[in-house]
């Protein structure tokens, strides 16, 4: 596995947008075999997730995500000098979206802005990507932008996907800081997994077409089109089990750290069955292992900033927390972070509807503030 230290870079703030549109369960009566949707979504943990309209994108959520972040944090516009947006659901083939987003931000034109296509590990990969472009003091301040609008990409019939991913967009503010405690990441890949979690159809290898659209009944029992997502279960189970505890291992001894110094254990939300599994290999205290499925679903490359504002906004807001951050998934790609983070200027989730993302528009909000999966479940309870 590639390891780094970065030194001179600190997390400022952090926002999470998402839609004030929500699919639950019950929803999804009439358009497969509910009973098997409600075994599995038993097993995932979740009980509903955020969806976006369709004329909601994982920009737009980014978007009224870096308003707050701006408005929170105080920063000027003019003093932002890298935006990187980390999606798998990009506004267009092309342009960047990264492009669109400065000038709908009122960026500088001086900002450097560019896309990173990844998915369950893409929040510690942004954050080691941003952060080593900031250590170096040239340019001082800069926004990650991370976010997925994947419940459109799966199909209704298709039990293994059809109530895991929620849509959510996120803005993190990250700043240069000689007196930062440094940050250390680990990274790695197996592209021989690529096929066990992708959407084959609708780009350069096979282009979009009636057929490719097409919804058929596959050999694992699910409908589903060849443009909409196939994931291969068993597979990224043993993966996961195999790389995750490895990798925390590793991102510890890149550190310095041992567990008990570590204040959370924040994973990719892939789902409460796996986690649960990770927490047991890893010996990891509930307490210290944040989930935000139940609430939010599987957000992607989002889901540990979804996280982070959603179960653990009063402790990064009012002091410093040893955070380690595990995404692992898609690719099959990993990255592990361990760094320390707060007092944050804020840690928080909007709720956002159509009319909010519009860029000229304030966007709603309403703060959720979780610490932990007992304590929302008994707040959903009330």
């Amino acid at each position: 596995m590639a390891t780094f230290r970065v030194s001179n870079a600190r997390i400022a703030g952090l926002t999470v947008a998402v839609p004030e549109q929500t699919t639950s369960v019950e929803q999804f009566a009439g358009t497969a075999d509910f009973e098997a949707i409600q075994k599995i979504s038993a097993s995932l943990g979740i009980d509903q997730r955020p969806t976006a309209p369709q004329d909601i994108c994982a920009s737009d959520l980014c978007a009224a995500a870096a308003e707050r972040l701006l408005q929170r944090t105080g920063w000027e516009r003019d003093s932002v000098e890298i935006l990187v947006f980390l999606s798998q659901t990009p506004d267009y083939a092309l342009p960047a979206t990264a492009c669109t987003l400065q000038q709908r931000l009122g960026l500088s034109t001086g900002c450097a802005a560019f896309d990173v296509n990844l998915g369950c590990s893409g929040f510690p990969y942004g954050l080691w990507l941003v952060s080593q472009l900031i250590s170096a003091g040239q340019m001082k301040r800069a926004l990650l932008l991370v976010g997925d609008t994947l419940s459109r990409k799966v199909s209704p019939q298709d039990t293994a996907t059809a109530h895991l991913f929620g849509d959510s967009g996120t803005a993190t503010a990250i700043e240069f800081d000689p007196n930062a405690p440094e940050m250390n990441f680990v990274l790695g890949t197996d592209g021989r997994g690529a096929s066990h979690l992708i959407a084959p159809a609708g780009e350069s290898r096979q282009p979009h077409s009636v057929q490719t659209q097409l919804r058929v009944t596959r050999a694992d029992g699910g409908l589903r089109s060849d443009e909409e997502i196939s994931m291969n279960g068993p597979e990224v189970f043993s993966f996961t089990l195999k790389e995750v505890p490895a990798l925390a291992k590793q991102t510890l001894q890149q550190a310095g750290w041992s567990l008990e110094e570590v204040d959370s254990v924040v994973m990719h939300q892939a789902n409460t069955f796996m986690l649960n599994h990770l927490g047991k290999r890893l010996k990891l205290p509930k307490e210290k292992m944040p989930l935000s499925l139940r609430e939010f679903g599987n957000t992607s490359c989002a889901s540990i900033p979804v996280t982070m504002a959603a179960c653990l906004s009063d402790s990064l807001t009012t002091s410093a927390q040893k955070l380690m951050l595990l995404g692992f998934g898609v690719g099959f790609s990993w990255a592990g972070a361990a760094i320390t983070c707060g007092p944050l200027a804020c840690a928080e989730v909007l709720r956002v509807g159509s009319s909010n993302c519009d860029s000229e528009k304030e966007s709603t909000i309403a703060t959720t503030n979780f610490q932990t999966e007992a304590d929302h479940a008994n707040r959903r309870a009330a």
